[in-house]
């Protein structure tokens, strides 16, 4: 396995990042900005990724482009219609946007009206209703209304794949939500003056950053293997990789917008502060598709 990136990767990422630092929010006011979103959404809409499995990309470019959206909380949909999209191409052959649906809700469903269900080994189409306030303020959960129309059936290899890619696009999410808190977390310790000295120029805080910056490059490990696994390896063992990715990669991002919050003191208890956002999305992100430590047969630390 080659950990580093193509040039055609490198060049995804970079437009995935200026696209999520152009039209993400900046700010928790930013979220209501109507006219931003709109310019956001038509701008994902062009670029044509939430179709890249069926456009014939690999798990790591999903991967790239999940992560850089995580780090700049883009706020429409991409994570459902690229998981929708990875299983519609094996019973359909156009690439209509729809949401995913997990249990009983469609997944990253603002502004879409249709959700794929999968049921064991085979795909139905539901239709999604109106998407409701939650936890996470960056992706819209609406409830899914009972399927009726069946796509086909989907190999049980393909289900697990694509079991696989879910798993990792979600880790690249957190990955990505855990890098952009850090950078936040980061920038005001650079700023934020007490007894007249930065914040960041204290060990206490240097150390907390510093911490959460190994923690993020090791889930950057486990995920880049993971991302590669799920086209290269045995269905069996890319799930089993993809398992071990969630695992770590929720653990770490957690505590990483957890250190981001502590950093902020008082005001990261605030409405106006950005990082409960981080942390919102991050803890979504790990209830969707959870894993638990027994689905696993190597131990974590």
């Amino acid at each position: 396995m080659d950990v580093r990136l193509t040039n055609e990767q490198r060049q995804l990422r970079d437009a995935a990042a200026k696209l999520a630092d152009d039209l993400g929010p900046g700010s928790v006011l930013d979220l209501e900005d109507g006219s931003r979103i709109a310019r956001l959404e038509k701008a994902v809409a062009t670029t044509g990724w939430r179709s890249l499995r069926s456009d014939g990309a690999s798990g790591v470019e999903v991967a790239i482009v999940a992560e850089e959206f995580g780090r700049g909380l883009v706020d429409v949909p991409f994570l459902g219609p690229v998981l929708a999209d990875d299983l519609r191409r094996h019973v359909a052959d156009d690439q209509l946007t729809w949401a995913i649906a997990v249990g009983d809700e469609a997944v990253d469903a603002t502004g879409l009206d249709h959700a794929l269900v999968l049921r064991e080994n085979k795909a139905f189409a539901g239709r999604v209703g109106p998407v409701a306030a939650g936890a996470d303020l960056t992706r819209g959960f609406a409830e899914l209304l009972d399927p009726t129309d069946s796509l086909g059936e989907i190999s049980t290899d393909d289900v697990t794949r694509w079991e696989a890619l879910a798993l990792v696009a979600t880790c690249a999410d957190l990955v990505g939500t855990a890098r952009g808190a850090h950078h936040v977390a980061t920038e005001y310790a650079k700023v934020r003056e007490q007894y007249g000295t930065a914040i960041g120029s204290y060990q206490a805080v240097a150390h907390l950053l510093a911490e959460g910056l190994a923690l993020i490059e090791g889930s950057v490990s486990v995920l880049r293997y993971a991302a590669w696994a799920v086209d290269e390896l045995p269905p069996t063992e890319a799930i089993a990789a993809a398992r071990i990715a969630k695992i770590y990669c929720a653990r770490a991002t957690r505590t990483v917008c957890e250190t981001a919050v502590q950093v902020h003191g008082g005001i990261g208890n605030t409405w106006e502060c950005l990082v409960h956002v981080y942390l919102r999305r991050a803890l979504t992100s790990t209830e969707l598709f959870p894993v638990r430590l027994e689905e696993i047969d190597l131990g974590l630390s």
